[in-house]
């Protein structure tokens, strides 16, 4: 049993296919990007004088940067390991200048007479 959908597999607005209703399309230029893994990336750019190409573009299969050197290619970014609060307080402080902290807050504290 046929459905009552005579337009199926098309979409609201979709108009017919070709150059002649869309208008031409601008001249192209397009550059070769090398990334770390070897990877090449040829992305389009428009030919109108006031484009110019970057020098690095994100490789979109690693991820990595690409440059427009293939035989020396940009370095992939060093990533940090995650660090906690306590990693970076202990980066800052030495353990004697953590001792003397705590030391004070506990003298504060005892100071006050509750019991902690």
């Amino acid at each position: 049993m046929a459905s009552g959908n005579a337009i199926r597999g098309s979409r609201v607005g979709a108009g017919p296919m070709g150059e002649a209703e869309r208008g031409d399309s601008a001249p192209r230029f397009w550059i070769s990007y090398w990334c770390a893994n070897g990877h090449e990336t040829r992305p389009s750019f428009a030919e109108d004088g006031s484009v110019t190409a970057p020098d690095f573009w994100d490789c979109p299969r690693c991820g990595y940067p690409a440059g427009q050197d293939r035989e020396a290619p940009p370095s992939p970014p060093r990533n940090e390991p995650y660090k906690t609060h306590l990693a970076y307080v202990r980066e800052r402080r030495t353990e004697a200048d953590g001792e003397a902290i705590l030391a004070e807050a506990l003298d504060k504290l005892r100071a006050t007479g509750r019991p902690y």
